[in-house]
């Protein structure tokens, strides 16, 4: 599914950093550059769910788990992203993992995703590899 800029609020970022979102996950989203650490490419991963942008979500996804098609539900509306634990995963870690809580509203009832996503460093890259939600 393309990206949507409707579902951003006042150009920020959805994954809360702060900052617009062209400064901050959207440089990542349009491949002007690629997620320094697992966190960072986590948090663009959120912001890919909440724009629509399923195309990121594959390119970001470890060949070794990603599925062949990613239909993302338009009517999931993604409102906070909470950072619960990082373990490695930073510039120069081959590896780490990132605890995290996604709240939601679907269909007017609030949800929350929470899931510990592994994510692998291959050639200076950051891949999405699985995640155990709970």
């Amino acid at each position: 599914m393309p990206f949507d800029p409707a579902r951003l609020r006042n150009g920020a970022c959805p994954c809360l950093s702060g900052e617009q979102y062209t400064e901050c996950c959207g440089r990542f989203h349009s491949g002007e550059t690629d997620a320094p650490t697992a966190e960072q490419l986590m948090r663009s991963r959120y912001s890919a769910f909440a724009v629509l942008d399923s195309d990121y979500l594959l390119r970001t996804w470890h060949p070794d788990t990603r599925p062949a098609v990613l239909e993302l539900d338009p009517d999931i509306e993604w409102r906070r992203l909470d950072i619960v634990a990082t373990r490695d995963g930073g510039p120069l870690d081959g590896e780490g993992s990132v605890e995290f809580a996604a709240h939601y509203r679907s269909g007017g009832e609030r949800g929350v995703q929470r899931e510990v996503s592994r994510f692998l460093r291959i050639d200076r890259r950051w891949y999405y590899l699985d995640g155990e939600v709970g």
